[in-house]
């Protein structure tokens, strides 16, 4: 299917989001003043300075208040929500009692993929790894046991795909009415994937909100693109939000360059080999079908280009053994579906190739975003045959790209 310019619209003014801070100058984490265990981990991960997301976001949090937060891919903002969230759970219980809480749950985020649950995972871990805080990674494609006895033991932090969450929560693990605050983070693709009515079934489990209330929750809800169609209801979930928006609404970041070689569909896999035996540094290629990302990596790695393939029929091993081969270097390109477009953060991507016209414009923001991560630049290439020309000035007008 070859998409059409009603893909591309832009969005309309009447749901932009309101009070949006588009403009929150980097401080030295330093200046934040984290629990030291916190900061220990920080430190020990190469963060100086926070990026504008998380100086825009840190306060906010730490006010108790619900959040939806729009930023560009790469800006930082997994660590913009768990390091507030974190340093938070480090202080003493809330209880006027006193009474000694028993291990349970207070933190649950939800992601729409296992890579982007895994990717927050590596970073959560990395944060709390002198703090005695503990974890659990719950994704489907690996079995549920390991799961289930983590959260049976008891765990500070939950990072869950909504339907494996909702098996465990079917089977009769402990329930989570301690959990004081819910993030979603890429909640606009768990609407897009269909997870909507999973997250409800969760969320409906959960103490009420806001978190000020005596039992009450946190929301926190961040994507890099928030549609019009998404922020109603996003807005059911939380209460009385602040509305963060950093960069430019379903934008890509500026340091990306952008250019499109227009060619016949049959000629796309030979133009890109030799476009890989010239360039240099790591690419990540997408493709818009599953059998298609098979069929290029295969050529490719023919070609003696070393390739991996990356999408949802493959099984959890295999998607996990490609993205580590491609984050090492082992892969030197990473041919993926849209499965990898959302929460695979890996740094030195140069290239991000379209091998075609992605379906709609907030696709082609998350496929780009892959590269120029953290003020970095990188160059997004899109092959274009003929029958895909339309789509390209669609997604030029809607964007305000200037595609060569």
């Amino acid at each position: 299917m070859t998409p059409s310019a009603k893909d591309f619209a832009a969005p309309s003014a009447e749901l932009m989001l309101p009070a949006a801070v588009v403009d929150a100058k980097p401080i030295p984490f330093d200046e934040l003043h984290l629990d030291p265990a916190i900061a220990e981990g920080v430190r020990d991960r190469g963060f100086a300075t926070t990026t504008p997301v998380q100086s825009a976001v840190f306060p906010i949090v730490a006010s108790d208040r619900d959040l939806i937060a729009s930023a560009e891919t790469g800006s930082g903002k997994t660590a913009a929500y768990l390091l507030p969230v974190l340093d938070r759970l480090l202080k003493p219980p809330r209880d006027p009692a006193g009474a000694p809480r028993t291990r349970r749950p207070r933190v649950l985020v939800l992601g729409p993929t296992r890579e982007l649950v895994v990717q927050i995972e590596d970073d959560l871990q990395g944060f709390i790894y002198h703090t005695g805080l503990t974890s659990a990674a719950v994704y489907g494609g690996t079995p549920m046991p390991p799961q289930s006895q983590a959260l049976e033991a008891g765990v500070d932090v939950i990072v869950a795909t909504p339907g494996r969450l909702l098996d465990h929560l079917r089977s009769g693990i402990p329930g989570f009415e301690q959990i004081d605050t819910l993030i979603l983070d890429e909640a606009d693709r768990m609407l897009d994937m269909g997870f909507w009515p999973d997250v409800r079934r969760i969320v409906a489990g959960l103490p009420p909100g806001p978190r000020s209330e005596q039992s009450g929750r946190q929301t926190l809800l961040f994507s890099a693109t928030i549609p019009d169609c998404v922020l109603k209801p996003l807005s059911e979930l939380a209460r009385d939000p602040a509305y963060v928006q950093i960069g430019r609404r379903g934008k890509p970041a500026d340091g990306i360059s952008h250019a499109v070689e227009r060619m016949p569909a049959s000629r796309k896999t030979a133009w890109l080999t030799s476009f890989l035996g010239k360039a240099a540094g790591s690419v990540l290629v997408f493709v818009n079908t599953k059998r298609g990302a098979e069929r290029l990596a295969r050529a490719l790695s023919s070609a003696g280009i070393k390739a991996a393939a990356l999408h949802a029929d493959r099984s959890q091993a295999l998607r996990l053994a490609a993205v580590g081969g491609f984050r090492s270097g082992r892969y030197r390109v990473l041919v993926a579906t849209d499965v990898a477009a959302r929460g695979l953060d890996i740094d030195g991507i140069k290239y991000v190739v379209n091998f075609e016209v992605p379906f709609n414009r907030d696709t082609y923001v998350h496929r780009v975003g892959r590269t120029a991560r953290l003020d970095a630049t990188g160059s997004a290439l899109t092959l274009a045959a003929p029958a895909e020309l339309q789509a390209v000035k669609a997604l030029q007008s809607s964007i305000d790209l200037q595609l060569r």
